[in-house]
């Protein structure tokens, strides 16, 4: 099935550890469905080539800069949609985006000026932020616990080292406070307690809920395409009603 061009295309902004790679299944259900999608590589998980030696690992504002690269290079209106990690790049990047009319919040840091994922989670910041965190010990079961078994275990094995960086800069702008926004709560998450998705998504425009772990979009692909779709079409504006012609 063709997209349509007269929608919203959608750009889809991954969590830690992760890369673009596991938007496939969701890429393929919203093209059937009529949706143009992109994904973005964040480098603070896919460093470009020569930046492994770099003295300063690349960290959130990286990853924001490559998200306004990718939103300069859609054409019309985007919706971003950012899973975890992801919605602290994807927020500190919103607010400079003329073409973004709305963003969806996919168990993920939903966060506000002066957060940072470590300090949301109260994690202790390490004194020199270089280094990177290496994924789960047991990354099948806290990001994959509903994913088939095959589909989970190729997951694990594409999985790579997350810049400490990334989880210690400091929100500087929320584009959420002027962009319309969704959040997603996933109830049997394992990864980011429900309970502070929760309080993370009172930022938010709308609330809405799948039956998911972490991973919505490896183990219930097409209903989190269908919920997408359907949030996408209830945050587009109201078309101006035609003025009466006159003779």
């Amino acid at each position: 099935m063709h997209a349509d061009t007269d929608r919203p295309a959608f750009l889809l902004v991954h969590g830690a550890w992760h890369g673009a790679w596991c938007w496939e299944p969701v890429r393929a259900a919203l093209d059937a469905d009529g949706w143009r999608s992109h994904a973005v590589d964040l480098p603070s998980a896919n460093p470009p080539a020569g930046r492994h030696g770099d003295a300063r690992p690349v960290g959130m504002l990286d990853d924001a800069d490559a998200i306004r690269d990718s939103l300069r290079r859609i054409d019309g209106p985007v919706v971003v949609i950012a899973h975890s990690y992801g919605g602290v790049p994807a927020t500190e990047a919103l607010a400079d985006a003329a073409n973004v009319v709305g963003a969806v919040y996919l168990a993920a840091f939903q966060l506000d000026v002066g957060e940072s994922m470590f300090t949301f989670l109260g994690t202790p910041v390490p004194d020199d932020g270089t280094g990177h965190v290496p994924p789960y010990e047991d990354a099948r079961r806290t990001l994959f616990a509903d994913v088939p078994e095959a589909d989970a275990d190729r997951a694990v094995a594409r999985l790579r080292p997350q810049s400490v960086r990334s989880l210690t800069e400091r929100v500087t702008t929320a584009g959420w406070r002027t962009v319309p926004s969704s959040y997603i709560v996933c109830d049997r998450d394992r990864a980011l307690d429900p309970s502070r998705q929760r309080e993370l998504a009172l930022r938010a425009d709308s609330v809405h809920r799948l039956p998911s772990s972490h991973s919505p979009f490896l183990s219930m692909p097409r209903r989190l395409a269908t919920l997408l779709g359907r949030i996408a079409t209830s945050s587009l504006p109201t078309p101006p009603t035609p003025p009466t012609s006159r003779r």
